[in-house]
């Protein structure tokens, strides 16, 4: 029942949030910047608890995004892939977007890009692929190289000389 009667107050809110905030030892901040950030938390909890929680969350959805490249010149090069988010040169977008805290999915959402955008420049993910190849991933067990076809057995089928003639 006490439950019930219960009104939350946004400036209190606000301001043990502001508080809080405040306490953790990663935040560096300056004396100039509390008033603001106490302002903006104040104006969030308050639209929060004034009921007006369907009006904020659209706000946020609606936000549209204008990549700093174009698509095309995004994979003009084929040595990097330029990122739409701040425009600069990758070999690889997946720790950009971790950083950024997207997800590749997200990211192609975001920019309305295709299923099969590359998240990878191309002559890297060519040279991680010829260096598989050249270590032998993706072969099934027994399976040879064809590139060896040049009629001399390989060691792993030779037989193995034993240094007791009996047993032969």
């Amino acid at each position: 029942m006490a439950d019930d009667a219960y009104e939350p107050n946004p400036i209190e809110l606000a301001t043990d949030l502001t508080i809080a905030w405040l306490a953790n030892p990663s935040t560096r901040t300056s004396a100039g910047d509390v008033p603001a950030f106490l302002g903006k938390m104040y104006e969030t909890v308050s639209s929060l608890v004034g009921g007006n929680q369907e009006a904020a969350a659209p706000a946020v959805e609606a936000k549209e995004y204008t990549p700093a490249v174009t698509a095309r010149k995004s994979l003009g090069n084929p040595d990097v892939i330029i990122s739409m988010i701040d425009g600069k040169p990758y070999k690889t977008l997946r720790r950009h977007l971790s950083t950024n805290g997207m997800t590749p999915a997200q990211y192609r959402e975001r920019y309305g890009l295709k299923a099969d955008y590359p998240m990878v420049a191309a002559t890297y993910s060519e040279a991680r692929r010829a260096m598989a190849k050249k270590i032998g991933l993706g072969r099934k067990p027994g399976q040879t190289y064809a590139a060896k076809a040049d009629g001399k057995p390989s060691a792993a089928s030779r037989k193995r000389k034993t240094g007791n003639v009996a047993a032969e």
